[in-house]
């Protein structure tokens, strides 16, 4: 097992291969067992958050309190607004869906955790949905954030009891920002591979401190702002930031949560 992401990027370099490729040699070795049988679960796992998309977005799951449920149906048939055409939104209605199965005690992929679910396959599939990758690179794809996320899990923490839900997404974040450093290759029949360069250690550590709020103590207002501007200043179409158009294209298409202040499940509580 790697201990740090440094060390795997750079036995990767030095080897001339990829991350997702010393993932799974790290892990057959651990494991004692063939790549390729570490290729297939990983393909089962990649399979069952396929499952948990397509059950998510049917808008028929609801939570036991009624307050989670349908916002990704919605979000995918509702009104276009500014997210139209864009890969945020195939990725967000996509990330809904895991997330709306979870809290309904269905069957999803904890990457890492249940907590975080929606994060890493609500990525993937919505790049893949864009871009038609293969089952192969995302295979790929997997190996390296499941690399990301065990070294995350010895270096600090996955656990949102322990560290807060910054902890399971932020986690999710790195992963999944890691995963998709990928570059395509020149024969389109490949399709794309994982980078074996730094960028994807950049993306993950960016991935990562993008959901961590409390990384202004260490960094500093200036370097933390300049930094976590960047994604909620994303621009899909003209006008308007990723954030606001999030919200605006949710809004269009009804999937704006009831106040819970307001749901019957929580004025029982009250």
């Amino acid at each position: 097992m790697y201990h740090s992401l440094h060390e795997a990027i750079a036995d990767a370099e030095a080897r001339g291969v990829s991350l997702a490729t010393a993932a799974l040699d790290i892990e057959a070795r651990d494991q004692g067992r063939p790549v390729h049988e570490i290729r297939e679960a990983l393909l089962r796992a990649l399979n069952v958050m396929r499952g948990a998309v397509e059950q998510g977005l049917t808008g028929d799951l609801r939570s036991n309190s009624g307050l989670v449920g349908g916002d990704a149906a919605k979000l995918r048939s509702g009104p276009e607004g500014p997210l139209a055409g864009t890969v945020f939104r195939e990725v967000l209605m996509r990330a809904i869906a895991v997330q709306e199965v979870n809290a309904a005690m269905g069957i999803i992929v904890a990457a890492p955790t249940a907590g975080g679910a929606g994060v890493l396959p609500g990525v993937l599939l919505g790049l893949a949905a864009k871009h038609q990758f293969t089952d192969e690179a995302m295979v790929d794809a997997l190996a390296t954030a499941g690399l990301i996320g065990a070294v995350v899990a010895q270096r600090a923490s996955l656990s949102g009891a322990e560290g807060g839900c910054q902890a399971e997404t932020g986690a999710a974040a790195g992963m999944a920002a890691g995963a998709t450093g990928v570059k395509r290759r020149r024969d389109p029949l490949r399709s794309v591979e994982t980078r074996t360069d730094g960028k994807a250690g950049r993306a993950t550590g960016v991935g990562v401190l993008i959901r961590v709020g409390e990384t202004a103590d260490r960094l500093g207002p200036e370097a933390t702002t300049a930094i976590l501007s960047r994604p909620h200043a994303l621009t899909p179409r003209s006008g308007g930031g990723r954030r606001a158009a999030e919200e605006a294209g949710r809004g269009l298409a009804g999937a704006v949560a009831e106040p819970f202040a307001e749901h019957p499940a929580c004025r029982r509580q009250l």
